[in-house]
């Protein structure tokens, strides 16, 4: 992302990194993306491929603030440690099999491992607020639809 080496001097990775934090630690959308517009800015006279980076996902990295659950999910869900830990003990079940036959036999070995992991798991901090967030998602998508139509 913006503060990998390639994109920026190593003596600005630190403070843009910073500046992204406190963006994104913003309780509403909307002074969370003023945040990251100036970061925006500030980028564009250093590395026109940062900007190009930040831009991308920026959508993406607010949607808990969009939904108006960053403070009750955020803590677990404001990076794709979760998702990447799973991952990681995914491989470490399957990284043996070699040959999979068919996409049944795949997602039977993942079924299998998960079974397997779900034992040693941690609950996402905020796990009540799931149910909201699903209906969240929902009405977002009834109104993103319904403005589509319109």
């Amino acid at each position: 992302m913006v503060f990998s080496k390639p994109y920026l001097p190593k003596g600005e990775q630190d403070r843009f990194r910073k500046n992204l934090q406190k963006a994104y630690e913003q309780k509403s959308y909307g002074k969370a993306k003023q945040k990251l517009y100036t970061i925006r800015k500030e980028l564009q006279l250093i590395n026109e491929s940062a900007v190009r980076s930040l831009e991308e996902g920026m959508e993406e990295t607010l949607t808990l603030h969009r939904l108006g659950l960053f403070e009750q999910l955020g803590i677990s869900l404001k990076t794709t440690n979760c998702i990447e830990s799973l991952n990681s003990q995914l491989e470490q079940y399957t990284r043996r099999v070699t040959y999979w036959k068919n996409s049944n036999q795949r997602q039977r070995w993942v079924a299998t491992a998960l079974l397997e992991i779900e034992p040693s798991l941690r609950r996402v901090k905020g796990y009540r607020f799931l149910p909201l967030l699903k209906s969240n998602m929902e009405k977002y998508a009834q109104e993103k639809h319904q403005t589509k139509a319109a």
